[in-house]
């Protein structure tokens, strides 16, 4: 049985999981203005192209719901903010290429009520180096964090998607 009291306080425990659910830990601009040193990258976009969306869909496990992706490039290195869904949420990361290997993953907005650990350093350090095999998988193992599984599965869906687009980009650039 829920009381007059209970009943008031239901709504305000909902709204304060769900603020505590959803928190920015780095503006993507200002993602970007600290992987390029506040100098202007370039812009540019890739278009998923029939050739592109199957590796795509392969990599994510669903369709894509995109038909472009921007990313910033200067001097060889890119930049992606990439969305994948956790659980029920988008994930919004920024992962930095260089050279064919992460430089770096960055988890810049959480929406999720759980998995936000996958934002520390610890997690996030695994992915230094790390490049994409020939079947699309990562070439080093990614450790999980127990209670975080759909947001570990979501950073790793990023970090591939990521390195594959980076070398669509190198291809293309390619002379």
């Amino acid at each position: 049985m829920m009381t007059k009291t209970s009943a008031l306080i239901a709504p305000i425990v909902l709204l304060v999981a769900q603020a505590a659910a959803s928190e920015t830990y780095q503006e993507p601009a200002d993602f970007i203005g600290e992987v390029f040193r506040n100098t202007t990258p370039e812009t540019g976009a890739v278009w998923i192209t029939q050739e592109l969306s199957g590796p795509l869909e392969d990599i994510l496990g669903h369709p894509i719901a995109f038909r472009r992706i921007r990313f910033w490039e200067q001097g060889g290195r890119t930049a992606w903010i990439l969305e994948e869904i956790g659980k029920e949420k988008p994930i919004t990361t920024g992962i930095v290429i260089d050279d064919g290997r992460i430089e770096q993953v960055k988890v810049l907005v959480f929406r999720e009520s759980r998995g936000w650990e996958v934002r520390h350093d610890f997690f996030t350090n695994q992915f230094e180096q790390v490049s994409l095999k020939k079947d699309l998988g990562l070439d080093r193992h990614i450790d999980g964090i127990s209670g975080a599984t759909l947001s570990v599965r979501a950073l790793k869906k990023q970090a591939r998607v990521a390195l594959f687009l980076s070398q669509q980009v190198a291809v293309d650039a390619s002379p």
